[in-house]
């Protein structure tokens, strides 16, 4: 049983290949998301290769780590929808974005750890909408809604 509170380290290994958020997937970012508390979590750190402009953290990293964060949200939001936790016998529910609106609030720094804090607003049976906030320290950067789905059969392996 894997007891990590990691909702990717539970992925099935067919959906554990995204380059944000897929832990097979040797040259990805590795993104992980977490419950605290009633809010979802992912850290992250973004390396000098992910620079926009010296000093300050290029857009497609930070919309990158939304879509991630919201991705895992929205499973861990279903998983928890449907009476399972994570490590029991509850099958993880695996999440594709069908929209993302981001706003960059601040220039984010570069060096410094970001904080993605996300909602669950709204859930149906194949759907989570969530809300994150992306903080580096206390300055808040980005702004972001996101509408997930549970992966659609048409992604799906024969």
């Amino acid at each position: 049983m894997n007891h990590s509170p990691y909702v990717q380290d539970h992925y099935a290994d067919d959906f554990a290949w995204c380059y944000g958020c897929g832990r097979l997937n040797a040259h990805g970012h590795h993104f992980r998301t977490r419950w605290d508390g009633d809010v979802t979590v992912t850290e992250a750190q973004p390396d000098p290769i992910h620079t926009a402009v010296p000093g300050f953290v290029y857009g497609g990293y930070l919309a990158c780590l939304v879509d991630c964060h919201s991705t895992g949200s929205g499973a861990l939001a279903l998983l928890r929808a449907r009476g399972g936790q994570l490590g029991d016998r509850t099958p993880v529910p695996r999440c594709v974005t069908a929209s993302l609106h981001v706003e960059y609030r601040r220039p984010t720094p570069m060096g410094l750890p970001l904080r993605a804090v996300g909602r669950v607003v709204d859930t149906t049976e194949r759907k989570a909408v969530i809300e994150t906030q992306v903080w580096a320290h206390d300055v808040l950067c980005v702004e972001a809604r996101a509408v997930v789905v549970t992966v659609p059969d048409a992604m799906r392996r024969s």
